[in-house]
């Protein structure tokens, strides 16, 4: 098998396996939704930075994953379970609502958490494997 081809398999099967996890996740937190905020695509998302900074130093910094899952975990599963769109659609959805607070607060809590996800998911994964 070609190297695009295994690389094209490995993204479509950690593609299939995130938007199961990513429906399943969205799924048990919808019974949480608090009212007018679209807590389950915050966690999503959130809960996918931290991984995405955890996978990228065990791939990445500490060579104790292989290259391949980068294509499996980062770019199939963490691709497809985490969701810009979804982010996006319920931002609009809320501004379309009148609730303009609450579409600001998504932006801001999503770009920040996300990116203290990113950032704590490296601190960790520095921390399990050591330079």
């Amino acid at each position: 098998m070609t190297d695009l081809l295994r690389n094209l398999f490995f993204v479509a099967l950690g593609g299939m396996f995130g938007a199961l996890a990513r429906f399943g996740v969205g799924q048990w937190l919808s019974s949480l939704r608090a009212a007018h905020f679209p807590f389950a695509t915050l966690v999503i998302n959130v809960s996918g930075s931290l991984l995405m900074g955890l996978i990228y130093v065990a791939i990445a910094e500490r060579a104790v994953l292989h290259p391949d899952w980068r294509s499996i975990l980062m770019v199939g599963f963490l691709g497809s379970y985490t969701t810009f769109s979804t982010f996006s659609l319920e931002t609009v959805t809320l501004l379309e609502q009148g609730l303009p607070v609450q579409a600001f607060a998504n932006v801001g809590l999503s770009v920040l958490l996300c990116i203290a996800g990113t950032w704590a998911g490296i601190g960790v994964g520095r921390l399990l494997w050591p330079a």
